[in-house]
């Protein structure tokens, strides 16, 4: 935007007349969606008949999601702004469905709703019906990039959509029951972060109506002083728009949608000026009207509208009650359905004449289907920050370190695109990732003191000390066409499990949706973990995002565990090049041995999972008994645990396999990544043991065995909840994974020979010495540190 467009101040009584009927129009058919079957333009009296037998729906929220709806019509028609809706409430599904068809979009998209009588009965017939239009927002509804089945996301969602969208305006619709969530209120400083330079505008608007499911809201409760100061100390503008007298809110509404996008284009040309320093204080609007506004006043004498009562249905029951019924009847008839509709089902003339041109409908925002705006990244040759291993375990080094070399160039390539980006929970330099400020700075709008590092307006890299705001930025950046990367401590991901979840079920839904394109994969690299959290303590070991993202659907759910730099480079090549998936890459930024060139971590992670010929000692491939490893540091073990048997029984001969695709353990017909069970046996054979140490839970193994041959033979160590400040050769211990207990374990189960009795007292006395040693030293012994 680089001039302010002043759009009309003044609206005439035409035009108001106009917004008043499309506002009728839409809560006319939001409350049909939740009422009717049959008779849906109230053709002749309303009958027990015409109701649907399962009444499932909100009403509350719909009021104010119409006049928000209809007055950003109004908008783009006067200032062709480019405008993407985020919408905040859960069960407002009906009043964007009523804005969807009455714009013509939703008939677009499917022709079941085409405009007409049939597609207006199909809408209101199928709304909560079985297989028909579902209660929330989905990826099935055009212009939308949340659902709304869960509450709290959709202010960082709708600032990842404006970073680097600078023509974007998006408009947030924040529910004031939403508000009163954890996410919610940590995504209000997202505007510390977002430069009006480079990227777009959100318009947050709080919508007041006082009331959550069946309790008062705190924003409804506060004084409009205190929600003043309040919004103010967050550093917005804030503008009050409010009442019950509908005429008198549209013009409200009217003047103060033009202050708020005169304001934003007034921040962002003086951005692109360069006349502007520091946070700006971004416009908000505080929608304050009635819960269920227009609805009943009151039914069988109980107060409706403007309580909690009218969060869901205000008439409970008009099927099986006459006076329910009549009162249903007259509220419906309160909108004037004849007025509005033809006998085709048409909307009049003047009831969309509100509604903008074709290309501008909101449900039509392009950036709503991000992968349709998705271009590739151009990503470096891995090959270029390959570790030289001259032998496998001869050299060290931080895998997080080398990878970030690789990211910095990823950032330096695409730096043109502006369509990278990183959000990190203010762990970066902790990560040993440093590097990546060589190519971009961490975002920072705020003020700025001499001894800050690594801050620019224009930094790439988002680090805001909540792992809530940082997956919504990142969700709403991937689901407008770009990419990204989360990089976290393993143990506080877990902050962000239930918005795991309601992102892989978008993306198992958008991928059933045939107009939906494939977005960029959400990426998760989670370091400082369970295996390295010694000094940290118990508190830090928490190995349990795996189970998350591995329950999700097997379509969307990938999860890698690289045991060396090479293999984390060629991994994370993959996964910034996939589309559709939930990637979970888990290694450690501790100096560590590396095992692979580059060469052969590519054919590994190719494979997913292989056998180490060098680090066993196979007899006519034939193992006595096998030793598998997932995770950097139990391949450490593993290698360490087959190097103890090779010295002290030659004779026995093992195999080693490493995991670096877990999913690959699984059936093919539980997971698309499954080995053909020819080969799984083929690597694991029929029944010799197996001794697996996992980075994570042991019994995830066990659960991601079923199916395959003879699964009770896989001896499964991993984390078992046994942690505490130590060193970490003793969380290994604590934990019955380290290399002498790996040994033990396979003792346990193959032939007793030669030797063994020696080699089992010698491990027990390894384990003695190792006890003494630490408490004695501090630290762990040299021939266990890596």
């Amino acid at each position: 935007m680089n001039q302010v467009i002043t759009p009309s101040t003044v609206p005439t009584s035409e035009r108001l007349a106009q917004l008043h009927r499309y506002w009728q129009a839409t809560n006319y058919l939001g409350a049909a969606q939740l009422y009717l079957r049959y008779n849906v333009l109230l053709d002749r009296p309303l009958l027990a008949s015409d109701i649907k037998p399962r009444l499932l729906g909100h009403w509350g929220t719909q009021p104010g999601l119409n006049l928000v709806y209809a007055h950003l019509n109004r908008l783009i028609q006067d200032t062709d702004a480019n405008v993407l809706m985020v919408v905040g409430p859960g069960h407002g599904a009906p009043a964007i469905l009523a804005n969807l068809f009455l714009e013509g979009t939703l008939g677009e998209f499917d022709a079941h709703y085409k405009p007409g009588l049939v597609g207006l009965s199909n809408l209101i017939r199928q709304f909560s019906w079985p297989y028909g239009l579902p209660s929330h927002l989905v990826p099935g509804t055009p212009g939308q990039i949340q659902e709304g089945g869960e509450l709290g996301y959709s202010l960082s969602h709708a600032f990842g959509a404006a970073l680097d969208n600078p023509d974007l305006l998006v408009a947030c619709i924040v529910g004031d029951g939403e508000a009163e969530t954890g996410p919610l209120a940590a995504a209000w400083h997202s505007n510390k972060y977002l430069n009006p330079a480079t990227s777009g505008a959100v318009l947050p608007i709080l919508h007041v109506n006082g009331y959550k499911l069946s309790a008062p809201t705190i924003y409804g409760r506060m004084s409009n002083d205190e929600l003043t100061n309040l919004f103010t100390g967050f550093g917005y503008q804030v503008r009050f728009v409010g009442g019950s007298d509908p005429m008198q809110v549209h013009k409200a509404m009217w003047q103060a949608m033009n202050w708020a996008h005169e304001e934003i284009q007034t921040i962002q040309q003086q951005a692109r000026m360069g006349m502007l320093n520091g946070v700006p204080a971004w416009p908000m609007l505080i929608l304050q009207t009635p819960k269920g506004w227009t609805c009943p006043l009151t039914v069988d004498g109980q107060p409706i509208e403007n309580t909690f009562h009218a969060h869901q249905l205000p008439v409970a029951d008009p099927a099986g009650k006459p006076s329910q019924l009549k009162t249903l009847e007259t509220w419906l008839r309160s909108y004037r359905p004849q007025d509005l509709f033809d006998e085709k089902g048409l909307p009049f003339v003047d009831v969309v004449s509100i509604c903008p041109p074709d290309d501008k409908r909101i449900g039509m925002n392009p950036h709503a289907n991000g992968g349709a705006l998705l271009r590739p990244l151009e990503l470096p040759n891995i090959a270029d920050y390959a570790v030289t291993i001259p032998s496998p375990g001869t050299v060290s080094v931080e895998g997080t370190h080398t990878l970030a070399i690789y990211l910095r160039d990823v950032f330096r390539l695409n730096d043109h695109a502006q369509n990278f980006r990183v959000v990190c929970p203010d762990e970066t330099t902790s990560n040993r990732m440093s590097p990546m400020f060589e190519a971009t700075q961490r975002a920072w709008m705020g003020p700025m003191i001499e001894t800050d590092e690594f801050l620019a307006p224009d930094g790439r890299i988002m680090e805001i000390l909540s792992e809530h705001t940082c997956e919504g930025w990142l969700e709403g950046y991937l689901l407008t066409g770009r990419h990204g990367l989360f990089g976290c401590y393993e143990a506080f991901i877990p902050l962000v499990d239930s918005m795991l979840n309601q992102y892989a079920k978008w993306l198992k839904v958008s991928k059933e949706t045939p107009w939906r394109k494939p977005l960029a994969s959400l990426n998760y690299l989670l370091t400082s973990h369970v295996w390295r959290q010694d000094h940290n303590g118990y508190t830090h070991q928490v190995p349990s995002f795996i189970n998350s993202v591995v329950a999700k659907k097997s379509s969307v759910a990938r999860v890698y565990l690289p045991p060396d730099a090479n293999c984390l480079l060629s991994v994370m090549d993959h996964c910034l090049r996939s589309r559709d998936y939930v990637n979970l890459l888990v290694a450690s930024k501790a100096s560590q041995a590396q095992w692979l060139t580059i060469d052969e971590a590519q054919a590994h992670c190719r494979r997913g999972m292989s056998a180490w010929s060098w680090a066993g000692n196979e007899i006519n491939h034939q193992p006595d008994v096998v030793l598998a490893c997932a995770g950097d540091v139990p391949t450490n073990e593993i290698i360490a645990a087959a190097a103890i048997l090779r010295e002290h029984l030659p004779d026995l001969s093992v195999r080693v396999v490493n995991v670096m695709d877990l999913l690959t353990i699984m059936s093919p017909e539980d997971h698309p990544h499954g080995f053909p069970e020819a080969a799984f046996v083929q690597l694991f054979t029929p029944g010799k043991p197996v001794i697996f140490a996992f980075h994570g839970y042991p019994m995830l193994i066990h659960e991601l065995l079923h199916h395959r041959t003879n699964p009770l033979r896989f001896h499964v160590r991993g984390y078992m909840e046994e942690g505490r400040t130590t060193t970490p050769f003793d969380m290994l211990v604590l934990n019955n994974m380290s290399r002498y207990q790996l040994v033990l374990s396979a003792l346990d189960r193959v032939e007793k020979r030669a030797g063994s009795g020696d080699l089992r007292m010698w491990c027990q006395n390894k384990l003695t010495e190792h006890a003494a040693y630490i408490r004695r030293c501090g630290q762990d012994m040299p021939e266990v540190m890596s």
